[in-house]
């Protein structure tokens, strides 16, 4: 098998390895396709090299068929079309004892403190395994992690049909939270400079603002009689972003958070008094939100396949960062790992 082993300071090496059989509570994985995300790239940058060992195997977006299953497991045989919720909760913490796993107070994330789905063959934990339907391509099941992404934010947002939502950025998680909420009947309008991605969400049928020409808060308000938007998600992780996602939402709107502010911006705490708003936290995803991300996969209602940009072999993994580094004309690169057997 190969794997693409990141060494730090941006070097990969692809490298011929053994496959790890799986043990008693494990599930190996031949990967069909893995999808590259932003996290990959931090990695690549060397900006998280405080949560690997080098060298390290990246990687979480993925979709492929069970190799082989340790003695313990039953939910799931050799033939079967899966994907991998990447998560490893502690199940001792408050926040386990609580329910809420996803965001264990020692979470560990499966590609990063463990190794990743840049491989041809993945061992895994069989929790995370979870199963998709013939139905759904290999390809598109590449997409479910990032997805469910999405729906659990969209659910953290207590989206209803009828209501305004502002999505601030629309990469790819911004669009996968667009398409979930136009999906569940509200009024969608994306903030977005990049001018690749405002014709992507328009041919998706995503109403696109560019607030370097237009100004948004003036067009949400227009468009909602004044009253402003229901709900608005921040995706940026920007000072720009955090400024403008509390003058969008009306009196009792909702924001929610979904990007990762390394450092804390300035926010408008008045704005919060003055219309009574209400900020939520999105992390990750629990286990309904990746059932819904697979049926929503599977339904297909959403258009997925234009959100795939390329399709690189598992060697070309660093020519994927460099595309993703230019910014222009991108929108999610999947590798394709092992073959597709759909395509053989």
């Amino acid at each position: 098998m190969k794997a693409a082993i990141y060494e730090g300071n941006s070097a990969i090496r692809i490298k011929e390895c053994t496959p790890v059989p799986p043990a008693s509570d494990e599930v190996q994985i031949a990967v069909a396709y893995a999808g590259i995300c932003g996290t990959d790239l931090h990695l690549y940058h060397g900006r998280m090299d405080h949560r690997i060992v080098l060298p390290h195997v990246m990687g979480h977006e993925m979709s492929g068929v069970v190799r082989s299953v340790g003695t313990d497991v039953t939910h799931v045989a050799g033939g079967d079309r899966v994907v991998v919720m990447p998560l490893i909760s502690c199940g001792e913490c408050p926040a386990c004892l609580a329910g809420h796993g996803h965001i264990c107070q020692r979470l560990k994330f499966i590609g990063i403190e463990t190794p990743g789905a840049f491989q041809s063959y993945w061992t895994v934990p069989a929790h995370a395994v979870l199963p998709i339907p013939d139905s759904l391509s290999l390809k598109l099941g590449a997409l479910i992690e990032p997805l469910a992404v999405a729906c659990h934010d969209v659910r953290i947002g207590e989206i209803q049909s009828g209501e305004w939502a502002v999505v601030l950025g629309g990469g790819p998680i911004g669009t996968l939270i667009a398409l979930v909420a136009k999906a569940y009947g509200a009024n969608v309008i994306v903030s977005e400079i990049n001018p690749y991605r405002i014709e992507l969400l328009s041919k998706l049928g995503i109403e696109a603002i560019n607030p370097q020409k237009q100004d948004i808060v003036e067009y949400v308000e227009r468009m909602t009689g004044g009253a402003g938007c229901d709900v608005v998600f921040e995706v940026t992780s920007s000072s720009a972003g955090a400024r403008l996602m509390t003058q969008l939402p009306r009196t009792r709107g909702r924001i929610v958070v979904v990007g990762i502010f390394n450092d804390p911006p300035p926010v408008d705490l008045h704005r919060f008094f003055w219309r009574e708003l209400k900020m939520l936290g999105a992390r990750v995803y629990e286990k309904e939100d990746f059932e819904e991300a697979i049926a929503l996969a599977s339904s297909g209602d959403l258009p997925l396949e234009r959100l795939i940009s390329d399709v690189y072999p598992l060697e070309r993994l660093q020519d994927g960062f460099r595309q993703m580094e230019s910014g222009a004309g991108v929108m999610k690169i999947l590798l394709d790992c092992v073959g597709d057997p759909e395509e053989g």
